[in-house]
């Protein structure tokens, strides 16, 4: 069986960011995987049960890892406390991938939840901090190969590693 790989929904055009939008990308990388069955789309954040659209949230005073640990908080650009919808949808996508036996992961850039290397730093003045979203850093600690859908290539070079 073909090597699977877990997706942000939103880049395969489902309609669940904070705005009501997708961030559909056009990729042959992800046709291609998309075509073989390979795919497996999470929404962190819906998965934690909220909504779309939702009030923009960023990461405060810390990171993904940190509101893993119960050292930082996730919350609304109206001060609302959503660290605990964002825990959850990191344990779902980590439970996702235990099930399936996914190693390798592609999310969204700059997400609260999804975001690799780089994430919003809590606030809401456009400013970004060095750091994983929630469930990057809760699949991280799990052993899976995180991506962004900037990195693709690497990606698709780890994916294919894992079935050699």
């Amino acid at each position: 069986m073909a090597a699977r790989v877990l997706v942000s929904s939103c880049l395969l055009g489902a309609e669940v960011r904070y705005h009501g939008g997708s961030a559909r990308i056009a990729s042959e990388i992800l046709e291609r995987w998309q075509r073989e069955g390979r795919i497996l789309a999470v929404c962190p954040e819906v998965a934690g049960g909220l909504g779309t659209p939702r009030p923009p949230a960023e990461i405060v005073n810390g990171t993904g890892a940190l509101v893993l640990t119960g050292g930082a908080a996730v919350r609304t650009n109206a001060a609302g406390d959503v660290t605990d919808a964002f825990r959850a949808g990191a344990a779902h996508a980590v439970r996702l991938a235990a099930e399936n036996g996914i190693r390798v992961a592609v999310l969204k850039t700059g997400s609260p939840s999804c975001g690799i290397g780089a994430i919003y730093d809590g606030t809401f003045t456009g400013t970004k901090t060095a750091g994983d979203g929630v469930t990057a850093a809760a699949l991280r600690a799990a052993g899976v190969e995180v991506f962004s859908e900037l990195e693709l290539r690497e990606a698709d070079v780890a994916l294919r590693a894992l079935e050699r």
